[in-house]
């Protein structure tokens, strides 16, 4: 599924207030006559709307590449320090409850969430055969927009198998992130238990990647021995580790052996910065790019998310996965020709996972329909939650958690020589730094940071007991008539 349909105009999901991020203006459209007897009345019309359903994934660019700036990893960049006020707010902890980006990330994850809901709430309207396997995509679509909100947000507004409409929010409340969870995890194991092991078409939601969000989704509560036996199942097959970790973040690399589940994305449409969640391109990509660059292999970008010299040197000597993950400018400019402009915040490094390879179509503006897929649950990623859930769980197997943790370091060493052999906390220790390394400049690391209790004492300016949170975007607690309370440290 290479490539999702974004213009569905049976998806009317106008009304839904609590999902759109656009403009302050719809606080004044007339509610929709939403009917949808002419629609749900054929496999396609369900098939239809799973792909609306998918879509947004698209969208969770934004989450992937601010979640990265929160983090010690990388630095906002940019132009300037007024390009994107929003994303260089998160990068220094002063973000507000105005910042846009934050609006976005809800706006578009209950878009998301609505679409799935669209699907569920009809799931009885008419039988066919295989629509089992529908109603399981949509409760994973679901699942995977709802765990996005309470990272980001915590207590959110719970809707199962009907949409947030227009009215509604004078009536819907903000839903303890236990309940949340509790969702997501029927709905995973719904998914897990109906969905087969591999799909014929590309970025269709299997068995495995729903055992994987939901084990990651348990390591997020602390459930470790939940988390672990969940895990191990995705472990047992039919994934693995490439060999060669250079090739996992090129064209070739994509939906690879080692992609659990991957955002799909492709250059075949052009995109503007008018409605850049319309883009069927990765966003991120183009912003992330080399400023005003000229040389090979890469295109030009915007010069955001630049990592920090810090987590350059990081990486043991001999650890192949450096080079790969971030890209040291001058270095290579110097040694192939190349010419770039110095960004804000200029560190002389890049998020070379994700920056412009020169290749593709670049149709509308080229910025921002790069194509490259987003590998949101790799094995290697599985493999390290499941050793950090089996060295935490209450009966520790800290013989099962170095034998995963090893096997990610041998395809970045090439040898068996540094293997881990600890156990107890300093294994846990070692599991959180291998995290850091394997999966640099993929958007993980903030939220391992939090859910570990080790961000105040890594990310600069971060305030304990605020910033474990973003702030509800001011606006939805306004249209919700100032009923909900705003997150701890925040004020509106």
């Amino acid at each position: 599924m290479k490539k999702y349909n974004i213009q569905l105009t049976f998806l009317s999901l106008l009304a839904a207030v609590l999902m759109v991020a656009c403009g302050d203006d719809f606080v004044e459209v007339d509610p929709i006559n939403e009917n949808s007897e002419d629609f749900f009345n054929s496999e396609e019309d369900y098939q239809d709307a799973l792909v609306g359903a998918y879509d947004l994934l698209q969208a969770t660019y934004l989450n992937v590449m601010v979640g990265e700036i929160a983090s010690d990893n990388t630095l906002a960049g940019g132009e300037s320090a007024t390009d994107t006020p929003g994303i260089q707010e998160i990068d220094n902890m002063t973000h507000t409850p105005v910042n846009q980006q934050l609006r976005d990330i809800w706006g578009w994850m209950f878009a998301g969430v609505n679409r799935a809901n669209y699907i569920l709430e009809f799931q009885d309207k008419i039988d066919f055969s295989g629509k089992d396997q529908i109603i399981a995509q949509a409760r994973f679509l679901r699942a995977y927009y709802y765990f996005e909100l309470v990272k980001w947000f915590g207590d959110v507004p719970l809707a199962v198998d009907q949409r947030l409409l227009f009215g509604d929010q004078f009536n819907v409340d903000r839903t303890p992130r236990t309940e949340v969870y509790a969702q997501i995890e029927q709905d995973l194991i719904f998914a897990a238990e109906t969905l087969p092991a591999t799909q014929a078409e590309e970025g269709r939601i299997t068995s495995g990647a729903a055992r994987a969000l939901l084990g990651k989704a348990y390591l997020y509560q602390d459930k470790f021995t939940e988390a672990a036996s969940a895990l191990d199942q995705v472990i047992a097959g039919p994934y693995d580790l490439v060999d060669d970790y250079s090739t996992i973040f090129e064209l070739e690399g994509e939906n690879n052996i080692e992609s659990v589940f991957e955002v799909q994305y492709t250059d075949k449409e052009g995109a503007g910065f008018g409605c850049l969640q319309c883009s069927e391109g990765n966003v991120a990509v183009g912003f992330n790019g080399i400023r005003n660059y000229s040389g090979p292999l890469f295109d030009s970008g915007f010069s955001f998310n630049v990592p920090v010299q810090e987590a350059y040197d990081a990486f043991e000597p001999g650890d192949s996965r450096r080079d790969i993950a971030i890209l040291n400018i001058e270095e290579f400019a110097a040694a192939n020709g190349a010419t770039y402009n110095e960004g804000y915040e200029h560190t002389g490094f890049y998020n070379r996972k994700y920056i412009a390879r020169k290749g593709d179509a670049n149709l509308g503006d080229a910025n921002l329909t790069n194509p490259n897929n987003y590998r949101s649950i790799r094995f290697a990623d599985v493999l390290l939650m499941a050793a950090e859930a089996h060295n935490r769980k209450a009966n520790p197997n800290d013989a099962l958690a170095r034998e995963y943790l090893n096997r990610v370091r041998r395809r970045a060493f090439g040898d068996t020589d540094h293997d881990i052999a600890a156990s107890g906390a300093t294994l846990t220790d070692f599991i959180y730094d291998e995290r850091r390394l394997e999966l640099v400049g993929e958007g993980h690391r903030f939220f391992d940071l939090v859910r570990t209790g080790r961000a105040a004492q890594n990310i600069p300016g971060f305030t304990p007991n605020k910033n474990e949170l973003f702030p509800i975007p001011t606006i939805e607690i306004q249209l919700a008539g100032n009923r909900w309370e705003q997150n701890q440290g925040y004020t509106n």
